[in-house]
């Protein structure tokens, strides 16, 4: 078994052989032997997993996203697909074409985002965002968000589009966030490192997928 702060191993199946036709103490005395370590292993192996603490032995698709760049949409009337360029963690769940997260894996996943909005107009300004899974709108996945207008010139109003949404896929399935805004001065903006004091990087973008459950039978 292996260690099991990191993870647990499905007990080897013993090799039993073939019986000999006529009885044998020995061979049966093995059997058991081999028998009985498997079941203590196996045993052991489940009461770990199904113990008070036993989540931590899962190892659930996943993976988590986010783009360190500005991202401004071309047009008022066309949807834009956000973008990321860092993948942070990846355990079945894959970025490809800037945009798509895959998944190697099918089932029910929850997709989380956290976008940051920048306005620089005098006025509020709309923006919905929404989900698309290969390439179709998923229905009523859409929200809409308001950002303020700006404080004064050169000093734009800020804002934080979040949402978390469940998404049934299957093996292969791709995931993309969209958005569209009522005017293009409403931007996705990143902000570097600060100091005085030291704060982190601002990603313009992040993403997460997480695995929820299988997908339903019935």
């Amino acid at each position: 078994m292996a260690n099991k702060q990191q993870q647990l191993e499905v007990p080897a199946i013993p090799s039993l052989g073939f019986a000999p036709e006529a009885y044998e103490r020995r061979y049966v005395s093995e059997v058991n032997g081999a028998l009985n370590g498997y079941f203590r292993n196996l045993i052991s192996t489940l009461g770990a997993l199904f113990g008070i603490r036993g989540g931590k032995f899962l190892n659930n698709p996943h993976g988590a996203f986010q783009d360190s760049t500005d991202q401004v949409a071309a047009s008022t009337t066309v949807a834009t697909a956000v973008t990321f360029n860092t993948t942070d963690f990846s355990n079945g769940v894959t970025l490809s074409n800037s945009s798509r997260l895959n998944v190697a894996d099918s089932g029910i996943f929850n997709i989380q985002f956290s976008i940051q909005l920048k306005n620089t107009t005098n006025d509020g300004q709309d923006v919905d965002i929404w989900f698309r899974k290969n390439g179709t709108n998923i229905d009523n996945s859409n929200s809409r968000y308001h950002a303020p207008a700006r404080k004064s010139t050169g000093d734009p109003s800020h804002m934080v589009a979040a949402l978390n949404f469940f998404v049934e896929l299957t093996a292969g399935d791709y995931v993309e966030i969209m958005y569209k805004v009522d005017n293009v001065n409403v931007t996705i903006e990143h902000f570097a490192a600060s100091a005085s004091p030291t704060r982190p990087a601002v990603p313009s973008v992040i993403a997460t997928v997480s695995f929820v459950s299988n997908l339903p039978t019935i």
